[in-house]
């Protein structure tokens, strides 16, 4: 008797034919449930991610614009809002205009971005939360912030201001940093919904 073949026998174990079920079957349903939920759990991290990025430029903005020692003012605050944040695209939406042809529409990008300005401007107006860069204790701690991880910025204190009304400003989120609430405890204002003038 000859001897068999090794290599034959296992190159038949491992070509396998994959299984192929009917539409209708219990094991069809559940590979489409698997399916569909792999989809969606992308998606989700797809969106959260847009939204971690958005809001990591946000607060970055902000870090950078930081003085190197001290606090700002919150006149300086509201010009660093009006004069830098709110005109950010302005550069980009004139190339757009300008590379309009004249009777054409509006592009998307230009849509958009005239959109954007739009809906930041009106909050501008009517309350724009921003981190507060007026309070010391949360300047030191904001300094720290290494400019990746967003859920740091959950610890700071946040101020709620109005260019309808720029000589006070409301303080929206108080903080959850042991620095910051020590310190607005001995103040009194643990509320969260001071007003400061």
């Amino acid at each position: 008797m000859a001897p068999s073949k090794p290599g034959k026998a296992a190159a038949t174990k491992s070509s396998k034919k994959e299984k192929i079920f009917h539409p209708q079957s219990r094991k069809a349903d559940q590979l489409s449930r698997k399916a569909l939920r792999k989809e969606k759990i992308v998606s989700l991290v797809s969106s959260r991610n847009k939204k971690h990025d958005v809001l990591a430029d946000f607060y970055g903005f902000f870090y950078h614009s930081m003085p190197v020692e001290g606090t700002l003012t919150l006149e300086d605050l509201h010009s660093l809002i009006a004069d830098v944040w709110l005109k950010r695209h302005d550069e980009e939406l004139e190339t757009e205009r300008a590379a309009r042809r004249k009777g054409r529409p509006k592009s998307v990008r230009e849509s958009k971005l005239e959109e954007l300005k739009l809906r930041e401007s009106e909050e501008y107006r009517t309350g724009f939360e921003v981190i507060d860069l007026t309070h010391s204790e949360n300047v030191v701690l904001f300094r720290t912030w290494d400019r990746k991880e967003v859920a740091f910025v959950d610890l700071l204190r946040f101020i709620r201001i109005s260019s309808t009304n720029p000589t006070s400003s409301v303080i929206s989120r108080p903080g959850k940093h042991f620095s910051i609430t020590k310190d607005s405890e001995i103040q009194g204002d643990s509320t969260g919904m001071e007003l400061y003038t």
